[in-house]
Order: C-alpha cells, then sequence, then structure tokens
C-alpha cells in the first residue's frame, strides 16, 4: 500500500476514496478500498491506497486521537509512505477538537512539520482564501454551517479556529504563494518549521494539483477529499503505480433510503423525494419515549418495495434545537443514532441490498452496525458520493451521503447507480 488515509466519519472517507480512485484525468487514480474501523488483518496485496474510516469526528478528544493512532500505526504497516487525515471540507469541529489535537498527534509520531491544512472542495463550492473558509458565495458561517446540531461553525478563519485546538502556532501561505505553483508553495512550506500546522489556499482544482505536487514527500497531508486530487499522480509519476480507473459495481435487489441528516442539502433532497415516493417522517418525540422503534421503519420499507421508500429525521434548525434543549443534544444523537443501526441491520437481514444514507453521523452509525468489511469502490453519483459495494456471497450496495452533498434528485439517482450493471 502506497498512500493511507484517516479519515474522521464514514462518508468522508468514501468521498476521499472517490477522489484517490478517480484521480486526474491525465494519469488515473489508485487501486483504493475503503476499511470500516481499523482492520485486524493485513490488506489484500494489490490495493494501493487504503482509508480507515472512522467515527471520530464528535468523539471525546482522547478518543479520536487514539483511534487515529491506531489507524496510523495499521497504514504504516501496510507499508504506506504517505498518510492524509481527512475530515470534512466544512472543518466540522468545535474549539475544543477534534482536528487540532489528532493532527498534532499524528504529525509526532510521523515527525512532521509544516503539515498542510486545506479543507476546500472546489467541486462542492468550498474554498479557501487568505484562511477564510467559503460554502459557495457566503462565509462558513453564514453558510448553515452555524446551525449544525453538532459542530456549529461560526467562525470562517480556520487559522484561528485551528489556533485553537492546537498547541504551537498555525501557519497560513496565501493565495498569492499558491498561484505561482508547487516550488513556490514548497518553499514556503519549507520555511514554516515553527509551525505544525499551515493553512493553504486553495479556489480552484488546480489549486490542490499543485499543492498535491508540493507534498509529493511529505509524510503527512491534511484537509478535506480534494486535498488528495494530485496526489495518486505523484506515485505513478515514480513508477509506483500504474494508474487505475474506477469501475461500475453494484448490487441488484430491495432498497432503503435512510436520512438523519439535518442539513439545507438533505432537507430539500428530501423535499424532492417525497413528492413522488412514499416518505415516513420520523418524530423525534416518539423515539425519545420508545413510541417508534426500528420495526416501525423495517415494516414501512418492506410495504413500499419497489418504490424508493425513504426514511427520514431531518428537521430545521429550529426543530433540532428544540429536541435538543428538551432532551439534551447527546441523547438525541445517541438515540437517533441506534434506532438508525437497529434499522439498517433489519433492513439487511430482511433482504436489502441496496441502501442510501444521508448524514455522518447517520452513515457511522449505520456502516458500523452492518460490519461490511472492506468496500470496493465504484462509480461517482455526485461530487464526492462514490457507489460501495461490500464483498460476501450477499453484496450490498451502499451510497453514504454527506449531509451537505448531493444535487436536488440524489436519492433516486443514487438508488439507481447502486443497481448491478
Amino acid at each position: 500500500m502506497l498512500l493511507g488515509v484517516i479519515a474522521d466519519d464514514f462518508t468522508g472517507a468514501s468521498d476521499i476514496a472517490n477522489t484517490i480512485a478517480k484521480g486526474l484525468p491525465s494519469h488515473g487514480g489508485l487501486k483504493t478500498a475503503q476499511f470500516l474501523g481499523v482492520p485486524t488483518a493485513p490488506a489484500p496485496d494489490d490495493i494501493e491506497a487504503g482509508v480507515v474510516a472512522l467515527k471520530t469526528r464528535t468523539a471525546p478528544v482522547k478518543d479520536a486521537v487514539k483511534q487515529s493512532l491506531d489507524a496510523l500505526a495499521w497504514l504504516l504497516e501496510q507499508g504506506c509512505q504517505q498518510i492524509v487525515f481527512k475530515y470534512c471540507s466544512t472543518f466540522d469541529s468545535t474549539k475544543e477538537g477534534n482536528i487540532g489535537p489528532v493532527s498534532e498527534a499524528l504529525a509526532k509520531q510521523l515527525g512532521a512539520t509544516g503539515v498542510v491544512a486545506c479543507p476546500a472542495f472546489p467541486g462542492a463550492g468550498r474554498t479557501i482564501y487568505m484562511g477564510h473558509l467559503f460554502v459557495h458565495d457566503r462565509l462558513l458561517n453564514e453558510s448553515g454551517m452555524q446551525n449544525h446540531p453538532l459542530t456549529p461553525m461560526t467562525d470562517p478563519d480556520i487559522r484561528r479556529w485551528l489556533g485553537y485546538q492546537t498547541t504551537n502556532p498555525v501557519g497560513l501561505i496565501a493565495h498569492s504563494v499558491v498561484a505561482k505553483g508547487a516550488t513556490s508553495i514548497r518553499s514556503a512550506l519549507q520555511t514554516a518549521e515553527n509551525s505544525t500546522m499551515v493553512v493553504v489556499d486553495a479556489v480552484s482544482d488546480e489549486d490542490l494539483v499543485k499543492i498535491g505536487e508540493a507534498v509529493a514527500d511529505h509524510k503527512l497531508v491534511t484537509g478535506g477529499s480534494g486535498i488528495a486530487i494530485g496526489l495518486p499522480a505523484n506515485f505513478i509519476k515514480r513508477g509506483l503505480a500504474r494508474g487505475n480507473s474506477t469501475r461500475s459495481v453494484g448490487a441488484d435487489g430491495p432498497e432503503a433510503i435512510l436520512a438523519g441528516s439535518c442539513s439545507g442539502a438533505t432537507r430539500g433532497q428530501v423535499d424532492r423525494h417525497k413528492k413522488s415516493h412514499p416518505t415516513l417522517a420520523i418524530d423525534v418525540d416518539k423515539v425519545m419515549s420508545g413510541e417508534t422503534a426500528s420495526d416501525d421503519i423495517v415494516s414501512f420499507m418492506l410495504a413500499n418495495q419497489g418504490k424508493a421508500p425513504l426514511a427520514y429525521s431531518s428537521g430545521t434548525p429550529e426543530d433540532v434545537r428544540r429536541m435538543q434543549d428538551k432532551y439534551g443534544r447527546e441523547a438525541v444523537a445517541e438515540k437517533l443514532d441506534g434506532l438508525f443501526a437497529d434499522t439498517a441491520r433489519a433492513l439487511v437481514n430482511s433482504g436489502i441490498t441496496r441502501l442510501v444514507v444521508a448524514g455522518g453521523e447517520t452513515s457511522g452509525a449505520v456502516v458500523s452496525a452492518l460490519d461490511l468489511g472492506a468496500l470496493q469502490i465504484g462509480s461517482e453519483i455526485d461530487p464526492g458520493v462514490p457507489v460501495l459495494l461490500s464483498g460476501g456471497r450477499k453484496p450490498i450496495a451502499l451510497a453514504l451521503k454527506s449531509g451537505n452533498f448531493g444535487a436536488p434528485d440524489f436519492f433516486s439517482k443514487a438508488l439507481e447507480r447502486l443497481a448491478a450493471r
């Protein structure tokens, strides 16, 4: 294995696995596998890039650091020459972490300084200019992320936000330097020895390719999935990899859609889908009281097979805040995660083979419950969301969507792409 990735949630892992498997049109990508949690056995010999998906984005800092270091140890055992710590392109975190503490722990273990921090993903509208993160034409704290139920982002200055979480000063490489190319970026990183972390501007995929070329010899890189755009080419140019193109994979059979994200994009996708498909709105009050359980959702799904049924707990920021005030943020999150996990397990046991999940925390709960092992990376459904296929005698085709990703018709499109071809 050449390139190892530690992802802090399951949708993010799929996102960057998709990026690495595609690579650049001129070179292709690497043969990539996604692993659900830290594996206990070696990776297959033919895998060139391994993505370890963790559920650490909102975990206690000590737990996030330990799990990430465990993932690092396994990836290094597989021979990885470069490590990427992947977090969300909207830098989902709080002032207390986890992005900074995990980054510094990985850097210390690898003896790395001047480590790039670049959550930019221009294909999804995430860009960084003068260290400030934009979502399309809005600053991060005006994009809706300020209302995130678990990691509200109230400051778009990534250097400042990361500074709250780290022990060393955080550097900045402005776009004027990035625009000059890889040599300029490489030189700027070399002079940032007093900074463990360095925020690097990027407003286009071309910028990310330049950054990728500049960090070809770096042991550690951090960022969103976009930071990996140029990394496969480094190994291909050196003759260490041949270049791989993603292939169509999928599974035939019954389908289900579960949505736990409360992002504006997911709520819009839910509204679009329910105009022509059966949907079930999950009442959080009834979930908390025990009146609604996984059996109710499973019965709804099985009764509507062939009609792309959707069950969702997505609500407005006001709805979310009201539930959190009433029951407590952690209690609501734990109860809903458990509900979706139990539901997914029962659906698969009932014969569901195509499953679409919206929301990072929801996807983490679902995939952890299913224990599917390594996943093949298939074709891209929408930017950042590939088809995933489990192994075994009865493969499960999955789409794990970050809350803000996907076109308005994502749900129906995803089910179509998950079908075997």
